[in-house]
């Protein structure tokens, strides 16, 4: 069998466009695969970045952060609810009892406030031995930070019931005491390589704090600015003005009881 010169000339000439379609896919598919490892490496990142973000934020939150990158948690000033909670009889608590009941404790306390944070949306910005810090309208902005603030206060004040119950039964006394005020701060992260909170900064901080230390067990205290973006939802009682550390003049206060269907 001879192949005739015009026929081999074809033959090589698909050969050739056989050979070329191959080389073609192969660098489309190289580069499919490039691709793919591109995505692989930006989805692994996002996850690592929900890992750590969701150590301060609610899921909500943390979605949002990622879609919107870093530039979220850079340094920047804004108004926030600012909660603060602390246990009453904590210190009585410690000196009675065990080390592991005082671990057994603060492990449920934890875990029932944390899961209140992330269901309201706040941002947890520390667990301090019997002291919690939440904030809210950031790093992502909230329609009404007073009445989440105030919504998931008065639930914690009912979640920590059964906790304060618990420990009664073993001759225990805790209370839950509350601090809420609303006003200006600088937020950003703070701390070093490795290791980065989320920070926020300024007097409505310290306002809440101090509010909370001058609440009784089962009490909320709320400021004048966060009564004013309440007070048609809340049944609440005047109480003071409170002189508090740190500030030079007294402070009127509310003591919220319940938030109204309306809210």
């Amino acid at each position: 069998f001879v192949v005739k010169p015009a026929r081999e000339r074809e033959l090589l000439l698909r050969i050739k466009a056989l050979q070329d379609e191959v080389k073609v896919q192969a660098a489309q598919i190289a580069q499919w695969n490039q691709t793919l490892e591109q995505r692989v490496q930006e989805q692994v990142g996002q996850i690592e970045a929900l890992g750590r973000l969701k150590r301060f934020f609610s899921p909500q939150l943390c979605q949002a952060i990622v879609a919107g990158g870093s530039d979220m948690l850079k340094t920047h000033r804004r108004e926030i609810c600012v909660v603060f909670l602390d246990l009453r009889g904590f210190t009585a608590f410690t000196d009675q009892a065990e080390p592991e009941e005082v671990m057994e404790m603060l492990h449920g306390f934890h875990a029932a406030m944390g899961e209140l944070v992330m269901a309201h949306e706040g941002t947890l910005e520390r667990f301090a031995g019997d002291s919690v810090m939440v904030f809210f309208n950031d790093p992502v902005p909230i329609e009404q930070p007073a009445v989440q603030a105030v919504r998931m206060a008065l639930a914690m004040q009912k979640a920590f019931v059964a906790i304060g119950q618990e420990w009664h039964k073993r001759g225990y006394e805790l209370g839950l005491g509350c601090g809420i005020a609303q006003g200006y701060a600088t937020l950003g992260q703070i701390g070093f390589e490795g290791r980065w909170d989320y920070a926020a900064i300024g007097s409505v901080t310290n306002l809440a704090a101090r509010l909370c230390s001058e609440a009784g067990a089962g009490q909320i205290l709320v400021d004048r600015k966060t009564m004013a973006r309440v007070e048609t939802l809340v049944q609440a009682t005047p109480v003071g003005p409170l002189t508090l550390k740190g500030f030079h003049q007294p402070v009127p206060a509310f003591a919220l009881t319940t938030l109204t269907d309306q809210a």
